[in-house]
C-alpha cells in the first residue's frame, strides 16, 4: 500500500493577465455620428454625445472615449480593441454580443449595461460605478475589476476564467448557472451574493467572506443552523 508523504498539494488561482493599452497618436472625432458597421481607427472621442446612435457591428480600434455620453447607445456585436473609455456615462447602454479585447474602462458610471453574450479579453474596469450590469452568458477571461461599486450585476450562466474583483463592492451579485474557473473574490471590498452562492467552485474566497458566506452555504445543503 502507498504511504502518504502528509503533505496536501496546495491549489493555487493563476492571476488575470492585464491589458497593456498603449494609444498611437490620435484624430479627433469628426462628430458625424456612428455608423453601423464603421470602422474607426485611432480616433479620439472627446466629450462626445453619443446618446441615441447606433455603431452596430462597428469596430473600434486604438481608440479612446473621453468623457463621453452613451445614453441608449447602441453598440450591439461592436468590437473594441487596444482602447481606453474614460469617464463614460450613461443609462440602457446596448453592448449585447460585443467583444472587448485588450480594453481599460476607467471611472465610468453607467446604468442598465447590456453585455449579455459579450466576450471580454483581457480587460481592465477601474473605478466608478456601473449599475444592473448585464454579463449573462458572456465569456470573461483575464479581467480585473479594480476599486469600482457593481450594483445587482448579473453573471447568469457566464464563464469567468482568471477574473478578479480587487478592491470593489459587489452589491446583491447574481453568480446562477456561473462556471469559474481562477476566480479571485478574496479582495473584494464588500461580497454581497444574492443568487448563485453554491456556484462558486473555482473561486477562491477568504476566511472572512467564508464566515459571512456560512448561512447560505448551510441552507444550500439543507443544514439548520440554531443557537
Amino acid at each position: 500500500m502507498a504511504r502518504s508523504s502528509g503533505k496536501t498539494a496546495k491549489r493555487t488561482t493563476t492571476a488575470a493577465r492585464r491589458p497593456e493599452v498603449r494609444l498611437p497618436p490620435l484624430v479627433p472625432y469628426d462628430g458625424a455620428g456612428l455608423e453601423p458597421d464603421g470602422d474607426y481607427d485611432g480616433v479620439r472621442f472627446g466629450a462626445a454625445d453619443l446618446s441615441d446612435e447606433s455603431g452596430r457591428g462597428a469596430r473600434f480600434m486604438d481608440c479612446a472615449l473621453d468623457g463621453c455620453a452613451l445614453d441608449r447607445t447602441e453598440l450591439v456585436r461592436s468590437r473594441f480593441i487596444d482602447s481606453v473609455l474614460t469617464g463614460v456615462r450613461g443609462v440602457g447602454t446596448d453592448l449585447a454580443e460585443a467583444s472587448l479585447r485588450d480594453v481599460e474602462v476607467v471611472d465610468a458610471r453607467l446604468g442598465g449595461v447590456q453585455l449579455h453574450g459579450a466576450v471580454l479579453e483581457r480587460v481592465l474596469v477601474r473605478g466608478g460605478k456601473i449599475d444592473y450590469l448585464n454579463l449573462r452568458k458572456a465569456r470573461l477571461t483575464d479581467v480585473v475589476f479594480e476599486g469600482c461599486v457593481l450594483s445587482e450585476p448579473d453573471f447568469g450562466g457566464a464563464q469567468l476564467v482568471r477574473v478578479e474583483f480587487r478592491d470593489c463592492v459587489l452589491k446583491r451579485v447574481d453568480f446562477s448557472s456561473v462556471r469559474m474557473e481562477s476566480v479571485d473574490l478574496r479582495t473584494a471590498a464588500e461580497l454581497d451574493i444574492a443568487r448563485g452562492v453554491e456556484q462558486l467552485a473555482g473561486a477562491v474566497i477568504s476566511p472572512a467572506q467564508l464566515m459571512d458566506l456560512a448561512p447560505a452555504f448551510a441552507a444550500q445543503i439543507g443544514v439548520r443552523v440554531e443557537a
